[in-house]
């Protein structure tokens, strides 16, 4: 590695590192960059950032003003809307200052149906404190908070580096005492039995899937824990949990494509797991318990999904309750005493059916706004006639709403404050549509101040992901406000490989059709300049992870639709990842992206949109990589070697990366942190569209 000047960037040293695949031999000259304990890879990574901070020192300023508008337009003293559980209402409050949330409960007052609207009264008890839990480390995350089904006992697990791997304890919330049990290396969540005396939870292997499901007896060390279930096919990842009920306990096994489940009865949880039904490649479903029987949605001859159920007592055949409905994506189904309530999608939008117990009549919840997000928030109580929802749109703040099932009476509980005067309708929304190269047509969300030009003088931002079936609904966003205010339009695009528009949208975006995420992406930066939103001199993009992807392979497809392009811990190195299953999460993704290591097509064609692969010497627009040096989900050196390779080919260009040291996907963990690496962004973003002076 060169040492950069105060004016020239790092300088990536190569090697001769080669791979062979059906009969095509590489170079891939910067895959000593993988070896995280390499010195010179430290150093790299240190000098890309050194030059990095210099780079964008003119932007110093702007950034801490953007991060005060964050910062004062944020409640930074607030409440959560407390839920019932129980003898208690549950709740997160945060203190200005602190970067983390703190759990806490008060008990429910005799004859109290509505939650509390303010805490620090006397009977409130700190669960958890993720500030003391933080103190004097870089980085905090939760893997799982589980009060048992009594109330006596919390089971939690903590990540100080970002690599989420969780030490899993437990703690006597009638003492405080946390007990001497300790879980290293488990997974994300956990299950009470019924009688509190045995925790299930989840353990990962050195590729970081979750494949082992554990039964822990309180107060007994983890030496005695007894394995309930593996899973030996590396496709498949487990879970746990509990039924809304408290009836069942859960083990899931999936894959991509493929799911599986087993039950344990809450109150005899040494039982051997019961199947609900043995996996059937390409068949998905999932199962919520509602008494007599399981619900069971799935997609068996429904692309769609649809819902069905079978005896709790003897599951066995599948019994038609909601039958498939093509256009009708039916996501998930929460189950209470006297009512079902269904999470689906229609034609790029989010909602909610309601179905009365013994009854297949239904209704759906309405909203007034021409593009919204809605889903069920929480819920933990089974016998209940009212459920809580989360409502938010890109001019709306997120909103808790508490819905009456029989009356359809909707009480509005929290809208999350906005300071500093914030107004909706100072800004409007609108759903526009793209049309791909294949004639297929694309939503996109858009939102602005109003009297926004429509000339194409506006700058503009345009985010996307499509992967993984995962939709990125139309959402609120305070730090988007700071944007928004400097007159930028921000847009989202609906493309294929996600889940906007059902379960054909995901399919016509993964495997041998992931192209169309890309040139879907091109064309909704084409239709935004079409009808007068921007011009491609003044539209950034912005991808995070599989969105990194994307933005990456737009950079090579088609670089003069676009001003700069933010990469954040972006999948740009897909094809070397993919070919070494030694990596976490390798095998579990050959179903989402193909095995390129089996099949010479595969590999063609994901060596033909690979952005580090496809690194050629073209006018790039402004390229800035952010990525977090403890990330299992894509490694830092993805980014790394896709920076020096651009450096390297086309060294006309505009290039930084931002390597976090000390954090992992999701980058900072604490919100002032995560405020300011916005703001990093954000400055950056606007000093591309020259609109860094505002």
């Amino acid at each position: 590695m060169t040492n950069p000047t105060a004016d020239s960037p790092p300088t990536a040293e190569q090697g001769t590192h080669e791979r062979t695949f059906h009969g095509d031999t590489v170079t891939d000259e910067y895959a000593w960059l993988i070896d995280k304990k390499d010195p010179r890879t430290t150093a790299y990574l240190e000098a890309e950032n050194a030059f990095t901070e210099r780079a964008t020192s003119h932007l110093s300023g702007l950034r801490e003003t953007i991060f005060n508008e964050i910062k004062g337009r944020t409640q930074e003293t607030d409440l959560s809307v407390p839920s019932r559980k129980g003898g208690y209402w549950y709740y997160t409050r945060t203190e200005e200052g602190k970067q983390y949330g703190i759990s806490c409960r008060v008990p429910v007052q005799d004859g109290q149906t509505d939650p509390p609207s303010t805490a620090g009264h006397p009977g409130e008890q700190v669960l958890l404190d993720g500030n003391a839990l933080a103190e004097g480390k870089d980085f905090f995350a939760l893997g799982t908070f589980d009060v048992s089904p009594d109330g006596n006992w919390l089971a939690y697990s903590t990540d100080f580096s970002g690599d989420e791997r969780f030490t899993l304890r437990v703690k006597d919330l009638r003492t405080g005492e946390v007990l001497a049990d300790e879980v290293p290396d488990t997974s994300y969540g956990s299950a009470w039995s019924a009688d509190a005396g045995a925790l299930f939870y989840v353990t990962v292997d050195e590729a970081w899937r979750p494949h082992r499901v554990w039964r822990h007896t309180v107060g007994r060390p983890a030496s005695d824990d007894v394995k309930v279930f593996e899973e030996p096919d590396e496709r498949f990842w487990v879970g746990v949990g509990l039924t809304r009920s408290e009836k069942f306990l859960v083990i899931e096994a999936s894959s991509k494509i493929t799911s599986e489940v087993r039950v344990i009865p809450a109150d005899t949880p040494e039982a051997e797991p019961t199947l609900i039904a043995p996996r059937e490649h390409g068949v998905e479903y999932s199962i919520e318990h509602h008494g007599h029987r399981f619900l069971i949605l799935h997609n068996k001859d429904a692309e769609d999904f649809a819902l069905a159920y079978t005896s709790a007592d003897s599951p066995g055949d599948w019994v038609d309750l909601i039958a498939h409905e093509p256009g009708t994506r039916l996501e998930s189904v929460d189950a209470f005493v006297r009512h079902i309530v269904i999470s689906q999608r229609r034609d790029g939008l989010t909602g909610l059916r309601v179905i009365g117990d013994g009854s297949t009549d239904f209704y759906d919840m309405e909203f007034p706004e021409p593009i919204y997000n809605v889903g069920l928030a929480g819920n933990p109580e089974y016998d209940t006639t009212a459920v809580r929802i989360s409502y938010a749109s890109m001019i709306t703040p997120d909103s808790v709403y508490d819905v009456d099932l029989v009356t359809r009476a909707m009480t509005l509980r929290k809208r999350r404050p906005v300071l500093g005067g914030y107004e909706p309708d100072d800004y409007e929304q609108f759903r526009e549509w793209a049309t791909a190269p294949d004639g297929t047509r694309v939503p996109i969300s858009i939102v602005a101040r109003k009297n926004t030009p429509r000339n194409g003088s506006a700058p503009a931002l345009l985010y996307g992901y499509g992967s993984y079936e995962t939709s990125i609904d139309p959402y609120f966003s305070i730090a988007r406000l700071s944007l928004l205010d400097r007159g930028v339009v921000y847009a989202i695009a609906h493309i294929r490989g996600g889940g906007e528009m059902g379960r054909r949208w995901y399919e016509e975006g993964k495997l041998l059709a992931k192209r169309n995420t890309f040139t879907d992406f091109v064309a909704c930066a084409q239709a935004l300049v079409r009808e007068g939103w921007t011009s491609p001199e003044q539209l950034v993009a912005r991808g995070g992870s599989a969105g990194g992807l994307l933005v990456g392979a737009v950079a090579n497809l088609a670089p003069e639709a676009f001003a700069g392009i933010v990469a954040e811990v972006p999948f740009v190195d897909p094809l070397n990842t993919i070919l070494d299953p030694s990596l976490p999460l390798t095998v579990t993704e050959w179903e989402e992206w193909g095995n390129p290591i089996e099949s010479a097509d595969v590999y063609a064609y994901m060596k033909g949109y690979s952005p580090y692969e496809n690194v050629t010497k073209l006018p790039y627009p402004r390229i800035l990589a952010m990525s977090s040096l403890n990330d299992t989900r894509v490694l830092y050196h993805e980014p790394a070697k896709w920076i020096a390779r651009l450096r390297a080919v086309a060294p006309d260009g505009d290039y930084l990366l931002k390597t976090e040291m000390g954090a992992g996907h999701a980058g900072p963990s604490g919100r002032y942190d995560a405020w300011k690496e916005e703001a990093f962004v954000l400055a950056w973003v606007l000093d591309v569209l020259g609109r860094a002076g505002n």
